[in-house]
């Protein structure tokens, strides 16, 4: 199936990945929302112009933790990781994530790097949600730091040569400016 305005929504058992697939549709683009399991294959077979990994519950560095292929990250197609999927990234690419000194939820002042492509146009500080225990603790190589808060320096990611980003808060919900 070719349909180059497809977006794929690999779930990680968010509790959001629904609001995301509407998000991404209010923008005039098909999202469908897929197991975080589906085989890469498919992927392939859907060819999508873009990937979002959802957030969830787990912890990476549990040994039943979530996990796609990691050849996803071969296929030359932009990637999101909000919350645990930008935890998923950073440790599948050789980032660190580690438990947070505390969890960190609710409405949360973050300072975005507006010179971001993916946060141009927006406010330098924003209100947005935060829900995680863990946190990136080291980015990969190659990755930049474009978001922060006070309790979690590395609320946001980004590797432009690779087109991955990631989000440690959720931008899909209306808390989040």
């Amino acid at each position: 199936m070719e349909n180059k305005e497809t977006v794929v929504i690999l779930d990680f058992y968010s509790q959001f990945n629904q609001l995301i697939a509407r998000r991404v549709r209010e923008c005039n683009v098909y999202s469908v929302v897929l197991p975080y399991d589906t085989p890469i294959e498919k992927i392939k077979e859907i060819n999508p112009k873009g990937i979002i990994f959802t957030g969830g519950p787990a912890s990476v560095y549990e040994l039943d933790a979530p996990k796609c292929d990691e050849e996803i990250f071969k296929l030359g197609i932009p990637i999101l990781g909000i919350c645990y999927g930008m935890q998923f990234m950073s440790n599948s690419l050789g980032g660190v994530v580690v438990r947070g000194d505390k969890k960190e939820y609710g409405e949360t002042p973050i300072q975005l790097n507006t010179s971001s492509p993916i946060f141009e146009g927006l406010d330098e500080l924003n209100v947005c949600l935060m829900s995680h225990t863990d946190l990136v603790n080291d980015v990969p190589s190659g990755f930049l730091v474009n978001a922060s808060s006070k309790n979690c320096h590395i609320a946001g990611i980004e590797n432009k040569k690779l087109n991955f980003y990631g989000l440690q808060f959720h931008p899909e919900v209306n808390n989040t400016v």
